[in-house]
This record gives C-alpha cells, sequence and structure tokens, in this order.
C-alpha cells in the first residue's frame, strides 16, 4: 500500500463569509497556494467570462485562471465572488465598455438639462 493507491491528494477547503456581503461563498486554494472566494453552484460556460476571470478546477483541488481563448465551447469555469456580490462595486471587465458607459450617463444628462440661455439676437452698443 503506496502513496499511488490512495488516490490524489486534495487540498482542504471550505465556505467563508464574505465580509461585505455576509453571503457564503467556496474559499479555494489558487495555483499559487494563495485562496480566492468563489461564488457557490455555479459553473457558467467559460466562452461566457472574460478570460481573465475564468477560474477552472485542477485535479488536486486547487483552481487557476483560464486565460485560454476562446475556450473549449463546453468548458464549465467558476467566478469569483465578488463579481456576484451586491455589496461591491463591479469590476471594471472592459475598459472601453466602462467608457463608453460613461459618455452614456453624461449624454443622457445633457439631453435632459434645460436649454442653455440664448444670446441676444442684437447686440448692445459699447460706444
Amino acid at each position: 500500500m503506496g502513496a499511488l493507491d490512495e488516490g490524489p491528494r486534495r487540498l482542504e477547503r471550505g465556505q467563508s463569509r464574505c465580509v461585505y456581503c455576509g453571503l457564503s461563498a467556496d474559499r479555494v486554494a489558487t495555483l499559487e497556494y494563495d485562496w480566492v472566494l468563489l461564488e457557490p453552484d455555479m459553473e457558467p460556460l467559460a466562452h461566457t467570462v472574460p478570460a481573465e476571470h475564468r477560474w477552472i478546477e485542477l485535479s488536486d483541488g486547487r483552481v487557476t485562471v483560464y486565460g485560454v481563448c476562446p475556450p473549449d465551447p463546453f468548458q464549465r469555469c467558476r467566478i469569483e465572488h465578488r463579481l456576484a456580490c451586491s455589496a461591491q462595486p463591479l469590476p471594471d471587465l472592459w475598459p472601453w465598455l466602462t467608457s463608453l458607459r460613461g459618455e452614456n450617463g453624461r449624454r443622457v444628462d445633457r439631453q435632459q438639462a434645460p436649454d442653455p440661455p440664448q444670446p441676444p439676437k442684437r447686440l448692445p452698443d459699447v460706444g
């Protein structure tokens, strides 16, 4: 009976509570042996998640970011709880989209603002 008969060793994992919203999230070790909180019971298709936010589970229980583009159309992944946490602001997933959303907000404000005062039709004499 050697180590091979025992099967792969898995790292301990568990659930932790989010300090922002109080909901539980899966606490999982990363490839670098750091910890990340992942959204529990959610495995979206990898191609629907931006590459730098796809977490794939490895055979030893750790997870790593899966930046392969395009991913296998049937590949599932995990996402960080912070993306789904209602008490934290959504990170800037696509800077150009964030800029566009900001500009669209300013356009709405300009359209809803009252018309600026018009200059007089005739300028007064300065003389």
